[in-house]
């Protein structure tokens, strides 16, 4: 395991960071404020990017000793095998135990990363103080998002799509460049076998194993698949705070580090909930169906699921009404996600991200110790 003192460099200060060979181990750099034992804080990065996405959160979290692991198939693990969700898990709970000699950690997970933290909170209760998880989807894969996950596999060897994907989530300059470097490393091979693990639900059996503290969130603008998630999290973990974050997408911690560090120090702090965190909105998730698609990329349910429908009409070319047929309509719907149809002018990511708002300065090594 790597640490930044291993390397002799601090990885936040230095600019040409590396998508493979971020540091998993940051010790405190200061004592808490209340002069009580460091707690540590677990990183765990979700299925698009690597443990260099929690950076913004090691500047912020100085307090703490930190571990920002490499999830198996990742970062500088990209080439081992993923073996389930269960085997990670367990691999997590070991690095666990190798590094914290006293007292449980805050398991702290975004995607992919949070479904572990889940698992590894069932698993392995005694290691936990608390859990923190965001944009988490377990339910089963619907027949569209399938399809849609197919078409995705043939589209992470290239740098571009990477690039597109990062200025969707709102990704600064070198967040950019090192999300698109290390997705292109990924093995097409280890991304299907994580998506057939979570096609029939990520959430473990035994999550009641489990009694401490749990915050469950959602960014309120990215797919309302991962909101339709909340109630079976609510049945498995009745004791989980369940909120919205506004205006948030996916990958809020790097879209805005300053409100994902407060929102998260107020909870390991003292499991306070923030001002700025809504309820579910109740209409929404009552009788909805659990679908859920890539960990590599936003995508409306409701476009899919049209999409896959149309595909299965039995008719193609013109309809009788003169309108396109929907298997016209589907083939529509994978031409915009084949790389040979697209438009390079509409790749211009540096004018298109010069339109949209400023994004969030980088945290100083204040930000985030103060409510």
């Amino acid at each position: 395991m790597t640490s930044a003192n291993d390397q002799g460099k601090n990885p936040m200060a230095d600019p040409a960071r590396d998508a493979t060979d971020y540091p998993e181990v940051h010790p405190a750099r200061r004592k808490p404020e209340d002069s009580a034992p460091v707690q540590t804080l677990v990183f765990l990065h979700g299925g698009n990017v690597g443990n260099w996405s929690w950076d913004p959160q090691v500047l912020a979290f100085g307090d703490f000793n930190i571990l920002t692991l490499h999830l198996p198939a990742f970062g500088a693990r990209f080439e081992e095998n993923w073996e389930g969700l269960d085997s990670a898990a367990d691999d997590v709970a070991a690095l666990i135990a190798d590094e914290v000699s006293e007292g449980g950690v805050h398991l702290v997970g975004m995607s992919l990363g949070g479904v572990i933290a889940l698992h590894v909170a069932a698993r392995h209760p005694e290691l936990v103080e608390s859990v923190f998880a965001t944009g988490v989807s377990i339910a089963p894969l619907g027949t569209a998002a399938k399809a849609v996950q197919r078409m995705q596999l043939k589209l992470i060897g290239s740098e571009w799509y990477w690039k597109f994907q990062a200025g969707a989530y709102g990704m600064v300059d070198n967040e950019r460049e090192l999300f698109a470097e290390h997705g292109v490393k990924l093995k097409p091979e280890n991304m299907r076998a994580i998506m057939g693990d979570l096609d029939s639900g990520g959430l473990p059996a035994d999550l009641s194993a489990y009694t401490g503290p749990a915050l469950v969130l959602a960014g309120a603008s990215e797919p309302k698949f991962v909101q339709r998630s909340f109630p079976a999290i609510a049945v498995a973990l009745p004791q989980a705070a369940i909120r919205v974050v506004p205006g948030m997408h996916h990958q809020w911690n790097i879209e805005n580090p300053l409100l994902f560090n407060t929102v998260l120090r107020r909870w390991i702090t003292g499991q306070q909930l923030h001002q700025v965190l809504r309820e579910p909105v109740e209409p929404k998730l009552r009788g909805a169906s659990f679908k859920r698609t890539s960990t590599l990329e936003e995508i409306d349910p409701q476009e899919a699921e049209a999409a896959a429908g149309a595909a299965q009409a039995p008719d193609a070319g013109v309809a009788d009404s003169g309108q396109p047929a929907p298997e016209s309509k589907a083939r529509g719907f994978a031409d915009r996600l084949d790389p040979r149809k697209l438009d390079p002018r509409k790749l211009d990511l540096k004018s298109a991200l010069s339109k949209k708002p400023p994004v969030a300065k980088r945290p100083s090594e204040s930000d985030g110790s103060a409510e």
